[in-house]
């Protein structure tokens, strides 16, 4: 069906005038005003500034001019972007009215390369939950099961792909925001390399310098879509170009039998269920059969729990930063309450809440060392597979944090357990393509990531692309013809 086919078969299909780009988007219009009301994912809409746009797309082309790789393709992105005369408050009510006149960098280059904008979807509070919902915009639905979540932060931009209400989206990810909703929505999403996206327009206030951890990358529906948007994304700011360029290296392995794959199928330190093990697994029996060298026991030479401990130090010392001074204080209070050798999950939170410059930098130096361990790994390895999240997309839970639990195989998990998965590849900074790999026995979706070394990101997306015509790829919930 031409709503769920990919951004370029799109585009491909205004450029060669089988239909126009007003076509399109009101085609994507009129599936939005049909089905988002019990999904709502485009939850900020520019309805008439797309259709404007689209003619634009179509008079140029009358005329002979190509606008780009993704002339007159209708597209969304999240809320936390800056799209001019749209709102970005990352789901506080304090910043209902935060709107800008003019757009963003992210936005600024898609437009560049001839997309146009519906509008933007929907975040949880802050851009801080594995579930999408805030009282801004209220809550977003998973499109294979509404009282389901699609995932978070970048909740509303996976469900807006998987129920077809969109052509292409980006997001952005600190503990698996891009690639969690990817997983649970049935959709390809990408965590690029730390630092090769600039944040700029992806903000509350302009101006503001980029926080460690965190990147913008794109979501799709077909991995050639990821690397055609992440080829747009990529690439110094204006100021920075005064002096660096990116080369990201292409994709370097073009089949199958040619690659060293190892499989993290699941750990003790977050278990996933048996069915999501089960197809880690099954894409390492796939790549063995196919020729490839596979490994279901390499791991990277470091301890995963002290790795962990490290990633949940800078983590929440960046979540942390804009707390006010009351805030603070009571943080500090509760950090002086532990015992200075307890490592458990709740004193190193509230330490990392009020961390100082000095433990910072020795944080950093442990995570330095991290990424050296990496790097040996993906001497001997060219892809790690292993989970996103310990179980398919589950139901909506809006109690407090404190007393949330994820139910993996019966057994109850701390809710922010799963971190793991995503959390050892952001604080090493690599990068991670998510790709589906089919349903569940429930009918719901399960993605597994694929990760390389730094700035072999066009090698995931080519491995993403590559598997899926073997197993998995996106399928179109039923739901939403």
């Amino acid at each position: 069906m031409l709503a769920y086919e990919s951004a370029l078969s799109l585009a491909g299909k205004i450029k060669r005038k089988e239909i126009s780009s007003r076509e399109l988007t009101e085609l994507y219009i009129q599936r939005i005003e049909q089905y988002d009301n019990e999904i709502n994912a485009v939850v900020v809409r520019t309805f008439d500034a797309a259709l404007a746009a689209a003619d634009h797309a179509d008079q140029a082309l009358a005329k002979g001019e190509d606008l780009g790789p993704l002339h007159g393709l209708p597209m969304t992105i999240k809320e936390s972007y800056v799209l001019a005369d749209t709102p970005a408050t990352w789901g506080q009510l304090s910043f209902k009215d935060n709107v800008s006149a003019t757009d963003g960098l992210a936005v600024s280059r898609f437009k560049g390369a001839g997309a146009h904008f519906l509008g933007k979807t929907n975040v949880p509070v802050d851009l801080a939950d594995f579930q999408s919902y805030n009282p801004v915009y209220g809550v977003t639905g998973n499109p294979w099961d509404t009282g389901r979540t699609p995932g978070g932060s970048s909740g509303g931009s996976a469900a807006a792909l998987a129920a077809g209400l969109t052509g292409l989206e980006a997001g952005s990810d600190i503990g698996g925001s891009i690639r969690n909703p990817a997983h649970f929505c049935g959709v390809y999403g990408h965590k690029p390399t730390y630092g090769i996206v600039p944040m700029q327009g992806h903000e509350l206030v302009s101006g503001q310098p980029e926080a460690d951890l965190a990147v913008c990358g794109p979501l799709a529906r077909s991995a050639e879509d990821l690397a055609t948007a992440l080829s747009i994304m990529a690439g110094p700011a204006e100021r920075e170009a005064v002096g660096w360029s990116l080369s990201l290296p292409e994709a370097d392995i073009k089949e199958l039998s040619q690659y060293r794959v190892a499989i993290w199928a699941t750990d003790a330190l977050a278990p996933v269920t048996r069915e999501v093990e089960d197809r880690a697994l099954k894409v390492g029996e796939t790549l063995e059969r196919l020729g490839a060298q596979v490994g279901f026991d390499a791991r990277p030479d470091f301890d995963l729990t002290h790795a962990m401990n490290n990633y949940s130090t800078l983590l929440n010392s960046v979540m942390t930063a804009a707390w006010d001074d009351a805030s603070v204080n009571k943080a500090i209070e509760r950090a002086a309450s532990f015992d200075p050798s307890d490592q458990s999950t709740e004193a190193i939170n509230a330490r990392a809440a009020v961390l100082s410059h000095r433990e910072w930098i020795r944080a950093n130096s442990r995570r330095e060392k991290l990424r050296h361990a990496w790097s040996a790994f993906f001497e001997d390895w060219d892809i790690l597979i292993c989970p996103q999240m310990a179980t398919p997309a589950f139901p909506h839970d809006h109690r407090p944090f404190s007393e949330r639990t994820l139910l993996v195989d019966n057994v109850e998990q701390p809710y922010f357990q799963q971190l793991m998965w995503a959390g050892m590849i952001v604080n090493a900074y690599l990068p991670s393509t998510v790709f589906p790999t089919g349903l569940s026995v429930e009918g719901l979706p399960i993605g597994l990531q694929a990760v390389s070394a730094p700035f072999r990101d066009y090698r995931c997306i080519e491995f993403a692309r590559l598997i899926t015509q073997e197993m998995g790829g996106f399928v179109a919930p039923s739901q939403y013809p």
